[in-house]
């Protein structure tokens, strides 16, 4: 088996060599080399301790020196560089309470995660595979290191990542290793939600997101972190538009979409309100009045609790809220006010997401309302009309000149002036919007001064 190196890589191991030690390419780069893919990282191991690589080369970062790991600056790039260890005992389920150096290479992939990740290279030495790696590349299989109840003991999150591992290689999960995350899976709530929330993002951008959702359900994992799911499950829509339950309604929308992150999470949470908004008819059909709107509320809350940043946030509770807009009345101040939400670089987002779940629910397919939607949205946007606050004549240091103070009414009334100017595009004029800022706020006066009363 032969790997090409990078030649920073080459580099690093042959100038270690030099010194008398032994270096290898160590785990994901090695793995991801014989799958044909891209690292995107080329980690190092050595039998050199911290010191020992420090000395070798000119520019160094003693990033985890604790644990034994240096960064090794070449050409400006950093390379992690480790020297050979044994972990000792796991009492957190993530950090080993003391780290032993050791010489022997074999040693330190015994304590990797999945055989996978456990292999070596380098020029002089070929492939290190002590645990059979290759083997189970061949057979596309996730398995630990030994003991998958060690394994997960030593670090809970491994039970997420052997998922994240097979449905972003399209391998499958060994059945003793699955049977170990099962039993184990309690374990998961000693974990960092942004850890949790890092893993979680890889898998809904994989190449099969729908199978390692539902692994995670499988595996007794998703109840810990996202329960909103679990709800979803087995829940009978009582509808002719849907021919499956909430939750695989769901998968197949999420795998309808691109791998983007904010796209598929809205695919993910679009219908998270259905079971909270769920009424029956007197023919006994459901329906779901509202759900665009609870969900959005329980998007922002859900990604809040997971921390995903503010901009993801806003973009998929945007994405959730008007995923029923192709519905909606399509008269120019309305359209004004989706693109408005949503954003015009978010736009085309929208349109796949409708798309998608229009596929994922029972046919004929009826894609007119999109279709007409993309048309009217693009017939606006070639107008050129204020869409946004950023588009008013009148700015926020012009409502300050007016007499106010920096805070929360400035954005009030500019938000009231763009409703307007939504529904009447010649209202964006300096003269006439200041008018009707000053109405609002002697209205705003007289609502105080009444409540104060």
């Amino acid at each position: 088996m032969k790997i090409i190196l990078p030649p920073r890589v080459e580099f690093i191991i042959n100038e270690l060599e030099k010194q008398g030690y032994e270096a290898f390419a160590v785990g994901g780069c090695v793995r991801d080399s014989i799958l044909g893919r891209n690292p995107n990282d080329w980690d190092i191991t050595t039998n050199a301790l911290p010191e020992a690589i420090i000395k070798t080369f000119k520019h160094t970062i003693p990033t985890g020196i604790k644990h034994g790991t240096i960064t090794v600056m070449i050409d400006n790039l950093p390379f992690e560089v480790t020297t050979y260890r044994i972990d000792g005992e796991y009492t957190d389920n993530r950090h080993p309470d003391e780290v032993i150096f050791t010489s022997k290479l074999e040693e330190d992939l015994s304590r990797r995660d999945f055989t996978i990740n456990a292999m070596a290279y380098n020029y002089s030495k070929g492939l290190v595979d002590p645990f059979n790696g290759m083997e189970d590349i061949r057979e596309g299989v996730v398995k630990t290191v030994g003991s998958p109840h060690d394994r997960f003991n030593e670090d809970a999150l491994r039970m997420i990542r052997a998922i994240r591992f097979s449905c972003q290689l399209g391998f499958y999960v060994e059945e003793k290793t699955f049977e170990a995350i099962k039993l184990n899976c309690e374990l998961i709530k000693r974990v960092s939600i942004e850890r949790i929330r890092d893993e979680f993002t890889k898998i809904l951008l994989s190449k099969e997101p729908s199978r390692g959702i539902e692994n995670l359900r499988l595996g007794g994992l998703l109840q810990y972190f996202l329960p909103e799911l679990l709800a979803m499950f087995g829940f009978d829509q009582k509808n002719p538009h849907h021919d499956k339950d909430i939750y695989y309604h769901t998968l197949m929308v999420v795998d309808n979409t691109e791998p983007r992150l904010a796209l598929r999470l809205s695919a993910l949470f679009h219908d998270i309100a259905k079971p909270v908004t769920f009424t029956l008819d007197e023919k006994g059909i459901g329906h779901f009045y509202g759900h665009e709107i609870k969900g959005k509320d329980m998007c922002e809350y859900i990604l809040k609790r997971l921390r995903y940043d503010n901009e993801t946030i806003k973009k998929v509770s945007n994405l959730v809220y008007d995923h029923m807009s192709r519905y909606t009345n399509l008269k120019g101040s309305t359209i004004k006010k989706v693109i408005n939400r949503v954003g015009k670089e978010n736009l085309e987002d929208l349109f796949i997401l409708q798309e998608a779940d229009i596929k994922a629910s029972a046919p004929p397919f009826d894609f007119s309302g999109v279709h007409r939607l993309r048309k009217k949205s693009k017939e606006i946007l070639e107008q050129k009309e204020p869409l946004n606050v950023k588009d008013l004549v009148l700015k926020g240091d012009d409502l300050i000149k007016l007499g106010l103070k920096p805070g929360k009414l400035i954005g009030e009334i500019l938000n009231y002036l763009m409703e307007k100017v939504l529904e009447a595009p010649e209202l964006n004029n300096k003269k006439q919007l200041e008018e009707m800022a000053l109405e609002y706020i002697e209205k705003s006066k007289e609502k105080r001064g009444n409540e104060d009363e």
